[in-house]
């Protein structure tokens, strides 16, 4: 059997605009009336959190963090912008998203880009880690149900 040998010179990892971009995608993808009330989210692609976000966490590495999201959510008190206040924000890091979609490969980069981005975004609409989980395994338990 011959192997095949492909050039591998002309390939290069996704940059932050290409993840940026993924992500603005799955953004204007959304279905209303979610895609209305995250109009005001802003995303942002950084290589890696933070220390002190890491540390936050308890997290050993950069690794272990792919999404962020930062602000006041729409049902949390204050959920009304006001003078100062920083946008709410999802932050998705490039390295980590890179490394999980490389070590599962039964997902595509954009699926992965996709799944983060709305995981954060359940975070602005007041839904828990636990609630996304729960939300997530029902999702799983029809689809393969």
């Amino acid at each position: 059997m011959a192997v095949s040998k492909t050039d591998w010179s002309g390939f290069y990892a996704p940059t932050l605009d290409d993840i940026e971009a993924i992500a603005s995608q799955a953004l204007a993808d959304l279905p209303e009336p979610f895609k209305s009330l995250a109009a005001d989210v802003t995303c942002a692609v950084a290589e890696f959190a933070e220390d002190d976000v890491l540390e936050g966490f308890g997290m050993k590495s950069p690794f272990e963090l792919m999404g962020l999201f930062t602000g006041i959510g729409l049902t949390e008190d204050g959920a009304v912008p006001q003078t100062g206040q920083l946008p709410n924000t999802v932050f998705l890091y490039r390295r980590a998203i890179l490394d999980y979609w490389a070590e599962n490969d039964d997902n595509t980069l954009g699926e992965v880009v996709t799944h983060v981005l709305i995981h954060e975004l359940g975070h602005h609409f007041g839904f828990s880690d636990d609630d996304m989980e729960a939300i997530e395994a029902a999702a799983d338990a029809e689809e393969h149900g």
